[in-house]
Formats: structure tokens, C-alpha cells, sequence
């Protein structure tokens, strides 16, 4: 048994879950979602006292593959509630001499040591803030989320020696040692 998949999932007030067929779609004040399940996986509206649930099942519980498709269901019908009520974040740090982003409508623009600015479109269902060399990249989805977060620490990823490019904000970056002077030089 999936111990995450038998979990049910309380659906909170203001958001709509609606089931049609393996197609899961999530409403909410933030926004809405839509996620297309495997097809091992059932789906489950049920109205209890606290409220509705929504529950999932596999056909065959002994079978790996349908128990780790009922996991990876629940989890993601889950983050889909979380992501219409409260929303998701990633932080963007940015260290640098000279390094630098700037927000021009839905476009980034960052100065990151090319001969030339990089200009990244925002995604449709994303927002970011710019304040001084912090980016934040926020949105309903999830995985639109950390995949663009991604995207943009690419463009530059942080070095090993002065730790200058793009980096997320509670990552950590080791430091290597630079080259050791010879004595009596």
C-alpha cells in the first residue's frame, strides 16, 4: 500500500475540485490548474463532516508501478490545492561584480557578464519581483515554478571561486581554494 497515496486530501473553502475521468482540474482564488493522471490511478470526490475529500485508488495495489503512480497522483493534486490558496516561491539571488536584473513588464533582463543582456520572457501563470539583486519567481504551479527558477540559474550558475553568477537563496555554494603564491614571491 501507498502510505502518501491513501491519504485523503481535505479540500479547503474557496476551491472547486472538479474529476472528469483522469483529468483533475483545481479552481481557486490564485488561479487554476489542470493535471492529466495515469491511468491506474481513480479518483474520488467524497463530502465527510469536516468537508470534501477528494481519495485515490490503484486497481492493483501489489503492482509497483500503480503504487507509485498513486503516490505521485495524490502528491500532485495536493500541491495543486496548495498552489491555488497560498502559492509557490523560488528566491534568485544574484552576486557579481556588475551583475544585475532588471523587470521591464514581463520581461527579465539580466546583466550577468555576456557582452550582451538576457532578455527571458515570464511564462503565462508566473509573477516575479525585482529588489536589488534578489529575484522572486511566484506562481500557482509548482513545477512552472521551480523549472523556470532553474532556467534562469542557468543562464549563469554560481562559480566555485568567487561564488559569482545566479543562485538560489538558501543554496549554499562550496569556495575552492585559488592558486597557491609560490614563497619568496
Amino acid at each position: 500500500m501507498s502510505r502518501v497515496g491513501k491519504k485523503a486530501i481535505q479540500i479547503p473553502s474557496g476551491v472547486d475540485v472538479i474529476v472528469n475521468g483522469q483529468t483533475v482540474k483545481v479552481k481557486g482564488p490564485k488561479g487554476e490548474l489542470m493535471q492529466e493522471l495515469n491511468a491506474t490511478v481513480m479518483v474520488t470526490l467524497s463530502q465527510t463532516d469536516a468537508g470534501q475529500e477528494v481519495q485515490f485508488a490503484v486497481r492493483q495495489e501489489d503492482e509497483k508501478f500503480e503504487r507509485a503512480q498513486w503516490g505521485t497522483a495524490r502528491a500532485l493534486v495536493a500541491n495543486m490545492i496548495e498552489g491555488v490558496t497560498q502559492g509557490f516561491q523560488k528566491k534568485l539571488e544574484i552576486n557579481g561584480v556588475g551583475y544585475r536584473v532588471n523587470l521591464q513588464g514581463r520581461m527579465l533582463v539580466l546583466n550577468v557578464g555576456f557582452s550582451h543582456d538576457v532578455r527571458v520572457e515570464l511564462p503565462t501563470g508566473l509573477n516575479a519581483q525585482v529588489e536589488a539583486n534578489v529575484m522572486t519567481i511566484s506562481g500557482a504551479d509548482k513545477h512552472l515554478v521551480g523549472s523556470f527558477a532553474d532556467t534562469l540559474r542557468k543562464i549563469r550558475k554560481p562559480e566555485p571561486y568567487k561564488g559569482k553568477g545566479i543562485k538560489y537563496a538558501e543554496e549554499t555554494i562550496r569556495r575552492k581554494a585559488g592558486k597557491a603564491q609560490k614563497a619568496g614571491e
